[in-house]
């Protein structure tokens, strides 16, 4: 049991591989697991999911980009489960279904949701796991795209990816002394997002394959089974660290 008695806010965990996260977490024990996300609906029935496997979530509404709704959301989750230990910054969209890889409206609602949403959740939620006395854990979502780039998606996208990782680097410098730990994870070709265009077209997505040394797509599990270890107590030490998840692609 990974996560006995730790209460975790997951956003964008409506579906994909926050709801994977999510259903992991309370399979190992979690005390509670918050899935936050702007899909009501689906957040709901993915709280019933777990709830009917025997562990307790509860479901907030929350628009990262918001500052208050950042706020309400922790606030909601401390009241109602008597503290925060991790945090897992995983909503995000894509930037593959942009017809105008310069488009500003596009770059800004990338940078206002990948990036603007991971840091006030830091902001918020790393508030949160002091005032419970710590230890804690945020792990943040990038990408491979927060690595290196790609010709067919928007350069917002990179930039948002590339926050990401680097900010991460500047909490886990930040807060090491109080014993928070932040890292990022970096999946590589994994099934289509919501939000997805190019990368979910087969053309393109044979053609990224045959980059990829394991030869197959990743499932949202494995990017969870990332996550959670980030989360427990097994990565004790490991802090300011990119995890990649991508059958080797950034590797050649």
């Amino acid at each position: 049991m990974r996560m006995k008695d730790k209460v975790a806010l997951i956003t964008g965990a409506a579906s994909g591989m926050g709801a994977a996260t999510a259903r992991l977490f309370a399979r190992e024990g979690a005390k509670a697991v918050v899935v936050a996300d702007v899909l009501d609906k689906e957040g709901e029935a993915v709280v019933a999911e777990i709830g009917k496997a025997g562990g307790t979530a509860t479901y907030v509404h929350l628009d990262v980009t918001s500052e208050a709704e950042w706020q309400a959301a922790v606030d909601r989750t401390v009241a109602t489960h008597g503290g925060l230990h991790v945090l897992v910054n995983n909503a995000g969209i894509s930037g593959s279904a942009a017809e105008d890889l310069y488009d500003t409206a596009i770059w800004h609602k990338l940078m206002d949701i990948n990036s603007t949403g991971v840091f006030l959740g830091m902001k918020y939620g790393i508030a949160a796991i002091r005032r419970t006395g710590g230890p804690g854990s945020v792990i943040n979502l990038s990408s491979i795209s927060g690595i290196v780039g790609q010709g067919y998606i928007h350069v917002g996208y990179n930039a948002s990816k590339g926050a990401v990782r680097l900010m991460t680097k500047a909490a886990a410098a930040q807060h090491g002394k109080e014993g928070i730990r932040v890292n990022s994870v970096h999946p590589g070709l994994m099934p289509p997002m919501r939000t997805s265009g190019r990368t979910a077209d087969p053309v393109q997505r044979a053609k990224t394959l045959k980059g990829v040394p394991l030869g197959r797509a990743g499932e949202v599990d494995e990017v969870a089974n990332a996550i959670l270890f980030l989360a427990s107590d097994e990565s004790s030490y490991v802090t300011g660290a990119e995890l990649v998840v991508d059958g080797g692609w950034t590797a050649v």
